[in-house]
């Protein structure tokens, strides 16, 4: 199963028994699935969860009997559907009167007498998601959507989790192959979301994650960090070498000065080793800079003719 297949089951076995709150989230699924009229009243979904959740609360709140269309097996992707129909047209009729819709309406909309709480605003949230909502596999990246078939019912989706009043969450619109999609890109506004939806565990994984992330970063970094001072470290002792090479084989080695003489054979002999090490290894011991500023002289004689 997928993350967000996941999230769906997880928010379905968390049903509400407050009947009020079932009304609101069978709402969000009704107005937001394949058609919600009073002639017509289809449900189609790829979740097997999210159809087993819809079929209950129809029939637990309206006593609909409906017509059901399962995938076949071996079916997968989008093909793999579940389509639930209203049968009776009167029953269609009753479950849009129910929720204060009319025929003379131009345009489904939200009904906000329908959300008179938060607890209510909530169960609806959850709907949406269930009907039309998915959440990216937080080691992919953060990216929870309401996909939505009419431009002003994404609008309205945008103002219900703007008043989310537990939850500061920028969600913003734009439209993809004929849909409105709402999205919140934030991890941290997206743990809020699903922990508000009742996706406590889901949440926790996308934290876990992003907190997995952070240390393997980190560690990234530091073995970058690591990498890139041998590697600068291995170039100027090379460059080092490289002159203490040439004055012997000029004959100038014998010429320099003790202390410049103690440096070049240690380094001579330990190419891997940081300048603060080979001046750690002098007697007495100076400092990394002090080794610095000797080998500089040391290339600079090897570079004079």
């Amino acid at each position: 199963m997928s993350f967000s297949s996941d999230t769906k089951q997880e928010i379905c076995q968390k049903l509400s028994t407050v009947r009020s709150l079932q009304y609101s989230e069978l709402y969000a699924m009704l107005l937001l699935g394949k058609e919600f009229s009073s002639r017509s009243i289809v449900f189609k979904t790829e979740n097997e969860d999210t159809f087993s959740h819809f079929v209950f609360l129809l029939s637990r709140l309206f006593k609909a009997k409906c017509e059901v269309i399962a995938p076949n097996k071996g079916e997968s992707g989008r093909n793999r559907a579940y389509t639930v129909t209203v049968i009776s047209p009167e029953k269609c009729r009753a479950i849009f009167e129910h929720y204060g819709h009319e025929d003379r309406d131009l345009n489904l909309r939200v009904n906000r007498a329908n959300i008179d709480s938060e607890d209510e605003l909530r169960a609806f949230i959850r709907g949406a998601f269930l009907a039309c909502g998915s959440v990216t596999d937080p080691e992919k990246g953060y990216h929870l959507e309401f996909a939505v078939s009419r431009r002003n019912l994404c609008m309205d989706i945008c103002r219900l989790v703007y008043e989310i009043q537990e939850c500061d969450i920028t969600i913003k619109m734009t439209s993809r192959s004929g849909s409105y999609i709402a999205y919140v890109k934030d991890s941290e506004q997206i743990t809020d979301l699903l922990t508000y939806m009742g996706a406590v565990t889901a949440s926790m994984n996308v934290m876990g994650m992003k907190a997995l992330k952070q240390v393997r970063g980190n560690a990234n970094r530091r073995a970058n960090s690591e990498i890139a001072n041998l590697q600068k470290t291995a170039s100027a002792s090379a460059r080092q070498i490289k002159a203490i090479k040439k004055l012997r084989k000029d004959g100038r080695y014998n010429l320099l000065p003790d202390e410049l003489k103690a440096v070049a054979e240690i380094r001579y002999d330990y190419p891997e080793l940081t300048l603060r090490e080979l001046g750690a290894m002098l007697d007495p011991p100076i400092s990394r800079s002090g080794v610095n500023h000797r080998l500089e002289k040391i290339i600079r004689m090897a570079e004079e003719e």
